[in-house]
């Protein structure tokens, strides 16, 4: 196995810049999260209802498809969030990627306060809240939780979902953007 220099560079290759060593603490971990920003993503919110039926939400960016067959994704909620025993206790979930014009959203529901407090939400087949007005909305049933790192993946079987003409919002380099139009509806 080759050993990888702290910085290389290669002169037009994509890197661009030298490599660094990844630091999960200290002064690299600016850099890291820089680096990892890079790569855009949908924003969505994550809904479910606790053990005694009230609403449960946050803002996740680590979304992503698994798989078409079984129709499978995952996300991940950090070990700090105060949703964690919720979502652990949850055997159904939401995913409600946002639309463009719904960062107000995003920043509500990656805040402190009561998240739900004035907002309309829409009934999932299993009573998890769905945000009106999404771009898309997947229904989850819980089918696994596996600890990584200072997060735990969650993984879900999609047993519902739901698209609409509404552009996607994404966030990239730490700024929200309007994603494309889409190609159908």
């Amino acid at each position: 196995m080759t050993a990888v220099p702290d910085a290389a560079v290669a002169p037009g290759d994509a890197a661009g810049s030298a490599l660094r060593r990844a630091e999960p603490a200290g002064p690299g971990r600016r850099a890291l999260r820089d680096v990892l920003g890079r790569y855009a993503s949908g924003v969505t919110v994550v809904t479910c209802a606790d053990p005694h039926g009230a609403p449960a939400g946050v803002t996740v960016n680590s979304f992503t498809s698994v798989s078409l067959d079984p129709p499978l994704v995952l996300w991940c909620l950090a070990l700090s969030s105060r949703g964690r025993p919720a979502f652990t206790a949850a055997e159904y979930f939401a995913v409600n990627a946002l639309a463009a014009g719904q960062r107000d959203l995003a920043a509500r529901f990656a805040g402190p306060g009561d998240r739900f407090q004035g907002l309309a939400t829409l009934p999932g087949p299993h009573g998890e809240p769905l945000i009106a007005g999404a771009a898309a909305t997947l229904c989850c049933r819980r089918s696994g939780v596996v600890p990584a790192g200072d997060h735990l993946v969650l993984l879900g079987a999609v047993e519902h979902h739901a698209r609409t003409a509404r552009r996607a919002l994404l966030f990239a380099d730490g700024a929200y953007h309007a994603g494309p139009p889409p190609a159908r509806a």
